[in-house]
């Protein structure tokens, strides 16, 4: 049991849970979310509210954020009310997907003030963040990594992948690719399947036995496809963001990203079609919309 007192900014889909979390070890928590609801279970724990970005960075040394896009980073940390006019705060920790020229972008202005910037980017879903098996990229200086390591093991399993600013992000741009790639492909392959005749769940069992097995295929395809309930948790528009920015970064460094960018239009067209507040698992209705079949158990 800790007495630390942390901040936490951004307590939603995904913040939430780790907040929670950081309170079961026994920190402390000034919050602050433009969502009361949102704070709410936490508040009623024990957390302090907190009014602004400011106030959090006036209560605790170290902030961590779970914010949905690198705008919404940037005003949260260096805005007139932001983490950067707090009085208190040393450590900015970024749970965010920012992309790296974001996160450089950042830790270049927090410096001047004395405060140093962590990107510790999450991946794993809600259900990896309820239950602490997340993993953290982080990209800082070895010895604030240790000094932080102890409260980023309440989420899952810690990775230091370099101490630039934004090499976190670069790493957890990739992982979404993949993720995303996963995703997009096994979608094909079973709307595919099943309209030659296969049993979606016999595909599944096969796939996940042989070569073919995936993100997708292990966990969002029988926890979310096939049952029909399209609910893993993480929306068009956040993985449509993530993906753009990994292009982004890759047309920066001068990398091909040939079936990166096919990822990306499927995506824009589930987002357009779906909705961007659509499950990311409803992509495969795109496919079966064109293919006249549904993937369900």
């Amino acid at each position: 049991m800790t007495e630390a007192r942390l901040g936490f900014i951004g307590v939603g889909r995904m913040g939430g849970p780790m907040a929670g979390r950081l309170l079961d070890a026994g920190f402390q928590l000034a919050i602050h979310d433009t969502s009361e609801a949102a704070m709410a279970p936490l508040l009623a724990r024990g957390a302090q509210w907190c009014a602004s970005p400011a106030a959090v960075a006036s209560a605790a040394e170290t902030v961590l954020v779970s914010l949905p896009t690198p705008r919404v980073v940037r005003d949260v940390a260096l805005g007139p009310d932001g983490i950067a006019a707090g009085s208190r705060v040393k450590t900015f920790v970024d749970l965010s997907t920012t992309g790296p020229r974001v996160a450089t972008e950042v830790a270049r202005a927090l410096a001047p003030k004395g405060i140093a910037a962590v990107d510790a980017p999450v991946s794993g879903g809600v259900s990896g963040a309820q239950k602490g098996t997340l993993a953290v990229m982080v990209s800082g200086p070895a010895q604030l990594f240790e000094q932080l390591e102890p409260v980023l093991r309440v989420f899952g399993k810690v990775f230091l992948v370099g101490e630039r600013p934004g090499m976190g992000q670069t790493m957890k741009l990739a992982n979404n690719l993949m993720s995303a790639t996963a995703l997009a492909i096994t979608s094909e392959a079973m709307v595919m399947g099943v309209k030659a005749g296969l049993d979606p769940k016999v595909m599944l069992d096969v796939i996940n036995a042989g070569s073919g097995r995936n993100s997708a295929s292990q966990d969002k395809f029988p926890r979310s496809v096939l049952p029909r309930s399209f609910d893993f948790g993480f929306t068009h528009e956040l993985l449509y963001k993530d993906v753009r920015l990994c292009l982004d970064e890759a047309e920066a460094l001068g990398v091909p990203m040939w079936v990166g960018n096919a990822v990306c239009q499927l995506l824009g067209v589930a987002k357009v079609r779906q909705g961007p507040s659509a499950d990311i698992t409803t992509i495969v209705k795109c496919v079966e919309e064109w293919a006249g079949v549904e993937v369900k158990g």
